[in-house]
C-alpha cells in the first residue's frame, strides 16, 4: 500500500513538472487553446447564440465579460490525478489504457463544463465566479474525476475476480 502511494505522488509529480516545463510551447497552446478554450466557446455559442463567443489565444472572448484560461485551468491536473492512480492500480494494463482513454473523455468533458459554468458566473457575478473559481469547482473536478477512477476499479475489478 505504501508502495503505491509513493509511486502514485512520484508519477504526479513527474508528470505535473513535465507539463509545467512545457510553458509557451506548441503543446501548450494545443491544450489550451485547441482542446480547451476553442470546445468551449463552440459551447457557449451552442447554449447561448448571442453571446458571440470568441477562442482568442488562451481567452474565451465575449461582450460582457471573458474569461483566460491559463496553464491549470485545462483540466490537465485532474487527468495527471488520474493517470497516476490508473498507473498504480491493481488492475491488468487493457483496463488501465481502456480506463485511461474513457477518462480523458471523462476529464474534458467536466472540465468543459467547469469551464462555461465560470464562464456564465463571470458575466453574472463576480462574486460567485471567486467562489466558483477558488473552491466549488475544483473540488466537483476532483470528486467527478475520483468518482469515475472508483467505478472504474470497481468494475475492473469485478472484471479480474474469478467465478464462483
Amino acid at each position: 500500500m505504501v508502495v503505491r502511494a509513493v509511486a502514485f505522488l512520484s508519477l504526479f509529480a513527474l508528470l505535473q513538472l513535465g507539463w509545467q516545463s512545457l510553458r509557451g510551447t506548441a503543446v501548450e497552446r494545443l491544450i489550451i487553446h485547441g482542446c480547451t478554450v476553442e470546445p468551449a466557446a463552440h459551447l457557449v455559442n451552442w447554449l447561448t447564440p448571442s453571446v458571440h463567443a470568441r477562442a482568442v489565444d488562451f481567452s474565451l472572448r465575449a461582450a460582457g465579460g471573458s474569461l483566460n484560461i491559463l496553464n491549470g485551468c485545462d483540466g490537465t491536473e485532474a487527468l495527471f490525478l488520474l493517470s497516476a492512480a490508473l498507473a498504480v492500480a491493481p488492475i491488468s494494463l487493457r483496463q488501465r489504457v481502456t480506463g485511461l482513454l474513457i477518462g480523458m473523455a471523462v476529464v474534458f468533458l467536466v472540465n468543459q463544463a467547469r469551464i462555461v459554468l465560470l464562464f456564465y458566473a463571470y458575466r453574472a457575478s463576480h462574486q460567485w465566479f471567486d467562489s466558483l473559481h477558488a473552491t466549488i469547482t475544483p473540488i466537483g473536478v476532483v470528486l467527478l474525476v475520483s468518482a469515475y477512477f472508483y467505478v472504474w476499479l470497481v468494475y475492473s475489478s469485478r472484471r479480474l475476480a474469478p467465478p464462483c
